[in-house]
């Protein structure tokens, strides 16, 4: 496998991640939302500086110097060690071939390791059995569910 890393998100990567974008319509549970998704500057802009808070941490995946998905760790709590993992990967070329299970796995052993996590939160819509396969083969243990999504977790 090519050289995959996870490196912290910044603004210029951010818009190099999304110019080549596409939408899954496997993480929509109402299809009536989806859209295909058009690069907008502004929009790219605007979502970047919304995602820079505390309680986040983003990353971008890279593969070979180029950006291919996104990863956050989300809703980190402190004082409880635990926190959420969200992924998507930039487009259908790069599913499928291990590197979202690879960057699931960086960022887990980040959160335990360097940030302190006990344990990592994850979830996916129903529909989304690639997801749900990822989840589950790095190690996540179904803990509920409800109509539209299955909830994950992981301790250390």
């Amino acid at each position: 496998m090519e050289e995959l890393r996870l490196q912290q998100m910044t603004r210029e990567l951010c818009h190099e991640l999304y110019k080549e974008w596409e939408n899954d319509e496997a993480i929509y549970m109402d299809m009536s939302l989806f859209k295909p998704y058009v690069y907008a500057e502004d929009a790219v802009n605007k979502y970047f500086d919304s995602k820079q808070d505390s309680s986040r941490i983003i990353f971008v995946i890279m593969l070979s110097g180029k950006p291919i998905g996104e990863l956050q760790l989300k809703q980190i709590d402190y004082d409880n060690k635990e926190c959420t993992l969200s992924i998507h990967m930039q487009n259908d070329n790069f599913k499928g071939k291990g590197y979202g299970t690879k960057a699931e796995q960086l960022a887990i052993k980040y959160a335990f390791e360097e940030l302190g996590m006990n344990a990592v939160n994850a979830d996916t819509v129903k529909k989304n059995t690639r997801s749900q396969h990822v989840i589950e083969k790095v190690g996540f243990e179904l803990i509920k569910e409800d109509d539209c999504f299955l909830y994950y977790r992981i301790q250390r």
